[in-house]
């Protein structure tokens, strides 16, 4: 669609509709917040969505390369104040009216480039380190300026833990399904040191996975206790949206060490009932100081 019939109306329409058919579970936190908060997420996470599909999705690796540069150079235009998508034009006024970082869209795009380039296969932890700060840090730190939080050290050290945090659980929780895409997100260092392969076809019944996946697990736990630490320092009001995320994947993560670590279990699951109890709780107040895993 050409760019000058693109109203910011229908722009803004685009990214809500983006998230309504994502099902994200980020849904419920985005529509707590006031009219020009929450388009200013609706678009980022268009964005976020829009660049992840590239590659995640079918077609060579060069076309997700393209279609990665596209973005790259859709993000120059944003900032030059004439972007052509639909989801770059939603971007236009949350860009201006909270000054979100440039460098953030990049290191997103950076992200994906990573898994176009792939597929990602046992990493090395600095490596994993990089991905996930560009895969979710990225996100977290273009989410806190439209949250309203100050920009500083603390709300820097919430973001990237708890994206870190996010990012590690999902991991965690995906094994399998990775390793069916050709993917093996665990890093390299845990699966040497627990005599696991380094191939995604032979990961999910080799012996030593279980104790790769508790060891990282303790490494998300740490990632949890930095993003709480930092909020601390933070408004949590302002950061509910995105405490509400903290309760629901650290609940994943109790629930992944509950039942142990063995190979063969199902993907873990949170009921409607669970995220609504978790949501409500979140919402009152933020557990600033880590209770037994369930509490």
């Amino acid at each position: 669609m050409d760019a000058a019939m693109i109203s910011p109306e229908d722009a803004r329409r685009h990214a809500e509709e983006t998230v309504r058919r994502s099902k994200t579970s980020f849904g419920p936190g985005m529509r707590i917040l006031s009219r020009d908060r929450r388009d200013g997420m609706y678009a980022v996470y268009a964005f976020c969505r829009e660049v992840d599909d590239i590659a995640d999705e079918g077609g060579t690796r060069e076309e997700k390369l393209a279609g990665l540069k596209g973005w790259r150079e859709e993000i120059d235009r944003l900032f030059e104040g004439r972007p052509e998508y639909p989801t770059g034009i939603a971007l236009l006024e949350p860009m201006r009216q909270f000054d979100l970082p440039k460098e953030e869209f990049i290191l997103m795009i950076e992200g994906m480039e990573m898994d176009a380039k792939g597929p990602i296969v046992a990493p090395s932890m600095d490596e994993l380190a990089a991905y996930t700060r560009r895969a979710a840090g990225a996100a977290g730190q273009l989410s806190m300026p439209i949250f309203g939080a100050p920009k500083g050290k603390a709300s820097d050290d919430f973001a990237i833990s708890l994206g870190d945090a996010l990012q590690l659980t999902n991991i965690l929780r995906d094994v399998e399904q990775d390793a069916k895409e050709g993917r093996l997100y665990l890093p390299r260092e845990l699966l040497e040191k627990h005599g696991c392969p380094l191939t995604p076809d032979a990961i999910a019944a080799a012996e030593g996975l279980p104790a790769v996946r508790a060891e990282l697990a303790e490494l998300a736990r740490e990632k949890f206790a930095a993003a709480r630490a930092a909020l601390k320092s933070l408004d949590w009001r302002v950061l509910r949206p995105a405490l509400l995320m903290m309760g629901v994947y650290e609940r994943y993560l109790d629930k992944m060490a509950a039942r142990g670590w063995a190979n063969g279990q199902p993907r873990v699951m949170l009921s409607k009932q669970e995220k609504t109890i978790i949501a409500i709780r979140w919402l009152i107040a933020p557990k600033l100081t880590r209770e037994a895993p369930g509490q």
